[in-house]
């Protein structure tokens, strides 16, 4: 599906920093080093990719706005307009050598993400939409959400806390309540890829609290191209700004969210 030139910049970006990190995970499987070493490698990863898509994405748009998870913000002459990414989101699989981790990509306009691209480079899969376009997997694979509609044959995804985190009662509350009435609940690590596996339709639904806007920017434009509905936990709260997020097929999002929300 051809795409806009701004989407394709995305990509094109994408499959670059995606080199440098599948290069850089091979390295990582192959280290025989401590966590410390490993993990300052995983770092300078992260960095070197940030850095590839900063270069392409403010060349091709020099007068955007920048927001990234190692680089932080800068504010760009046009003030409409900024670039959300996420270098690598599932830093702690690709430390383990589990390849499953993603280069996220957002474009925001006057507040609302227009485009997005996931591209999980280890597996070659490349989810991208934006907005009033559908949303696609690789060249021509229309992404759609599942039909299903029971609960009990449905499977969702989440993030556990981890290291303490004040969000692990609510999470263990939330599994206590959703585990009984579920074909299971998965957590591979990366929200990026949580979220345009449920575009995808592989899983029904996603939810999960204490995230940055970068780990879920690009997924939210592709979960709604998807037919997919996708809202804060908080129903008066705001995404991006909360840092929680929920989304599901429709027939199973009014089902789900009352499960999650407790209402």
């Amino acid at each position: 599906m051809p795409g806009s030139a701004n989407i394709n910049i995305m990509m094109k970006a994408a499959r670059k920093a995606g080199r440098s990190l599948v290069k850089d995970f091979r390295e990582v499987e192959n280290l025989q080093v401590s966590m410390k070493a490993a993990g300052d490698f995983v770092s300078r990863a992260d960095i070197r990719a940030e850095e590839i898509l900063k270069e392409a994405l403010l060349e091709a748009r020099p007068h955007y706005g920048w927001l990234a998870e190692e680089g932080g913000e800068i504010a760009g002459t046009d003030p409409t307009r900024r670039w959300i990414v996420d270098p690598l989101d599932g830093t702690t699989n690709f430390l383990h050598g589990l390849p499953h981790w993603a280069i996220s990509i957002a474009l925001e306009h006057k507040g609302e993400i227009v485009a997005g691209v996931i591209f999980d480079a280890a597996k070659e899969e490349m989810f991208y939409a934006e907005k009033g376009e559908g949303a696609w997997l690789n060249d021509s694979n229309r992404l759609r959400v599942s039909n299903r509609n029971r609960m009990i044959e449905s499977i969702f995804a989440t993030g556990l806390p981890f290291g303490g985190r004040a969000d692990l009662p609510a999470t263990l509350k939330d599994l206590a309540r959703l585990l009984p009435a579920t074909a299971g609940v998965r957590r591979w690590g990366s929200a990026a890829l949580d979220m345009a596996y449920v575009a995808a339709g592989r899983y029904e639904g996603f939810w999960e609290r204490k995230l940055n806007p970068w780990d879920m920017a690009a997924g939210i434009i592709i979960v709604k191209e998807a037919g997919g509905f996708v809202q804060p936990l908080d129903p008066k709260g705001h995404i991006l700004d909360d840092g929680e997020v929920i989304c599901a097929n429709e027939p199973i999002f009014d089902q789900f969210a009352k499960v999650i929300r407790n209402s």
